[in-house]
């Protein structure tokens, strides 16, 4: 029996056991197919339905949009059906006559396909009948052509054209006719000319061949339906195109960093609470500012708008571009130090517990803490000294020594435990941190301190912020007391007292009513402006993702410009907040005048109209060095090149000693040359008369 013979006897076995399932079962619904299509894409929309990004989330396949035949160019379907089905408009689910070709062909060695398109498109749509390198059993040919049968009786030609273009594999990872002529031409399917039709179906019998092989192909074909076009244009372009990138996909790319923090997936298009409007201004004022900083070493900044009341989020920009020091780190999460903007829970705190009050008055003088790494010495940003002050004006001005006085009062373990119930997890214990953390040296993620600023605004009440549209997850809870969260908020709010250190006309000073922090890390790496109106918390970081420090910028040069800039776009009124019940208004006044009569409030039962300092703070006293200070010579600098200098207050006609040696007069800083031993020094007049007297300790070898 000749081969020929034994091929055309395996076709009829093939149709005699086809016809024995005739009962077989309905394939799916057109309409389910293309229900089921998952694009390898995922979209977020804006609060308003608006596409703000759009991110390829499978990386396993690469489909795009199911497009209809009538989206699709008509010179694609034509070119198809004359590569793999010429028949199709005329057989009924399989082309026997070609099938009996092929096989006569195949005897004689010259190896060729007779699916038709019906065929092919059942193993697409079934699982089990998907060849495994190029072939498949004689099982899988029957259950191809059965489902090719029930393809016919149930779907239209048309539906079949449509489902076979869109998920038939054309190159590597493309399935679909979308992602197909989108990413290799860089159009959309209904724009594509015949050379690329020619393309596109010389791909399909086999997607992965070298580009020279689907050039050839693609003349074969040209040729075989008499095209004009010349094979020398179809091999350059095919060449050109196959041996070039992906072109890249339009679309919006105004929220990459949420693709990560919301999780979208494939085919998803997920609604957020973001305002794309909001969120295309905020990157604008945030790259604005970049650009103002030019010079100075800040590459990186984030910001992040909120609703007061519900905690949705308007607006969230953690990535700002090519420029970034890290441009894929997401700076609304990314932990950051703190610096002061966590000295308004401290206050808070110390209102909460009747500690102070804000009218209560602070020591800004030198202080050395003993810690068990050794001397703490804070220090305030201008490296000066103020005396008494209010605690109005210490958080206001941002005081670094009367926040560490107020830590004192508060106690370390429990503003750290303070910090965690505002939604600051502190991943440290206490001491870690030590008295520093009055002044932030913990670090935060913007989106945390945003919404425990926005538990400020709301009465001391903690909720959840959210980035998806709905009811609230959680009701929250009470985490600060509502009489200090109002006293906070009425400080933060409070132009004049924060003048002493910003003057009055600076980044801060809205026209709108607002409250606000600033904050600065150590060594410049992170600068943060903080703060709420009456609709909105507003929070900015600036820095380097990378860690490395500014350039002398400050939170209030580099953070708060673009933070007010994004309050200038939200708006709002000049109304402060409802004061509370709980609340006392009280004429005070300070003796001696450190500070000018006032209105100032309390929380009821902590109310005072008069404040007299002590004879301490009345007289000549000693700033710098404080007692029993502790201060090391710098090895690494010539000991007769070191100065200490020596600070006093109201010391008009006084004179330094140390260790009965006149120095010099007290009336203005006076530089000393420390040398290692203890010291006595003392603040005398005229007379001989001791104001004042400290003791510290120089420790080191000074050079000869």
């Amino acid at each position: 029996m000749s081969a020929k013979f034994r091929n055309a006897t395996n076709i009829l076995q093939i149709a005699l056991l086809t016809s024995l399932l005739a009962a077989c079962s309905a394939p799916p619904d057109p309409a389910a197919i293309r229900k089921g299509w998952r694009s390898s894409e995922a979209s977020l929309l804006d609060r308003h339905g608006q596409v703000i990004q759009s991110t390829r989330v499978d990386k396993q396949q690469r489909r795009l949009a199911w497009v209809t035949l009538a989206d699709i160019s008509p010179t694609l379907l034509p070119a198809v059906l004359a590569a793999e089905d010429r028949r199709f408009y005329k057989h009924g689910g399989v082309d026997w006559r070609a099938m009996a070709a092929a096989a006569f062909d195949s005897a004689s060695g010259d190896l060729r396909g007779a699916s038709t398109l019906s065929m092919q498109l059942a193993g697409l749509i079934e699982p089990d009948l998907r060849s495994t390198d190029g072939r498949r059993s004689i099982w899988q040919k029957l259950g191809q052509i059965r489902a090719a049968y029930a393809l016919e009786r149930d779907w239209s030609k048309a539906d079949i054209a449509e489902a076979y273009l869109n998920l038939a594999s054309f190159r590597g990872e493309l399935v679909g006719i979308d992602a197909a002529s989108r990413l290799l031409f860089g159009k959309a399917p209904r724009g594509l000319d015949q050379r690329e039709a020619l393309i596109l179906t010389s791909l399909l019998r086999a997607p992965n061949a070298p580009p020279d092989r689907v050039a050839r192909r693609a003349c074969a074909l040209a040729l075989h339906i008499a095209l004009t076009t010349g094979c020398a244009a179809i091999r350059a372009q095919t060449l050109a195109r196959l041996n070039a990138p992906q072109a890249a996909l339009p679309g919006p790319n105004a929220a990459p960093e949420l693709i990560a923090q919301l999780r979208p997936t494939a085919g998803q298009a997920l609604r957020t609470t973001i305002d794309a409007r909001l969120q295309a201004q905020v990157r604008a004022q945030l790259q604005a500012q970049l650009a103002q900083l030019e010079g100075r070493n800040v590459r990186d900044a984030a910001a992040v708008v909120l609703d007061r009341q519900s905690g949705e989020v308007l607006a969230w920009v953690g990535q700002i571009g090519a420029g970034s020091s890290a441009r894929f780190v997401d700076g609304v999460v990314s932990p950051r130090q703190a610096g002061s903007t966590l000295k308004p829970f401290l206050y808070a705190l110390a209102f909460e517990r009747k500690l102070l009050t804000p009218a209560s008055l602070l020591d800004d003088s030198p202080v050395a803490l003993t810690t068990a790494a050794g001397q703490y010495i804070p220090q305030n940003y201008d490296r000066s000294f103020r005396g008494p002050v209010s605690a109005r004006t210490s958080l206001a001005s941002s005081l670094n020594i009367p926040a560490v006085r107020t830590l004192l009062l508060v106690g370390l373990d429990d503003f750290h435990a303070r910090l965690n119930a505002l939604g600051l997890p502190l991943p440290q214990q206490p001491a870690y941190y030590g008295y520093g953390l009055a002044l932030g040296s913990a670090e935060v993620q913007l989106i945390q301190l945003a919404n425990a600023y926005r538990a400020l605004a709301n009465g001391g009440r903690l909720t959840p912020w959210r980035l998806q549209p709905g009811a609230p997850s959680s009701t929250g809870q009470q985490v600060i007391d509502e009489a200090a969260s109002w006293l906070t908020t009425d400080i933060l709010a409070d132009r004049l007292a924060r003048s002493p250190a910003f003057g009055l006309d600076n980044p801060l000073a809205t026209s709108v009513w607002s409250a606000a922090k600033t904050g600065t890390s150590k060594d410049m790496r992170d600068n943060w402006a903080m703060g709420f109106t009456n609709r909105y918390v507003v929070g900015v970081w600036m820095g380097n993702a990378d860690g490395e420090a500014m350039w002398d910028v400050s939170g209030v040069s580099g953070a708060a410009p673009a933070w007010r800039s994004i309050v200038g776009l939200l708006g709002g009124d000049a109304f402060a907040p409802a004061m509370p019940a709980s609340i006392v208004k009280e004429s005070i006044n300070y003796l001696p005048a450190v500070e000018a009569p006032r209105q100032e409030y309390f929380i009821a039962g902590t109310e005072q109209s008069g404040f007299e300092l002590s004879s301490r703070y009345v007289g000549p006293s000693i700033v710098y060095p404080a007692k029993q200070m502790i201060v090391a010579l710098d090895p690494d600098i010539p000991a007769n090149r070191q100065r200490l200098w020596l600070r006093a207050s109201q010391a008009k006609g006084m004179q330094w000693w140390l260790n009965g040696q006149k120095l010099g007069a007290a009336d203005a800083p006076l530089a000393w040359q420390p040398s290692p031993g203890v010291h006595r020094l003392s603040l005398q007049n005229q007379t001989g008369t001791v104001a004042d007297s400290v003791q510290f300790q120089v420790r080191g070898v000074g050079n000869k």
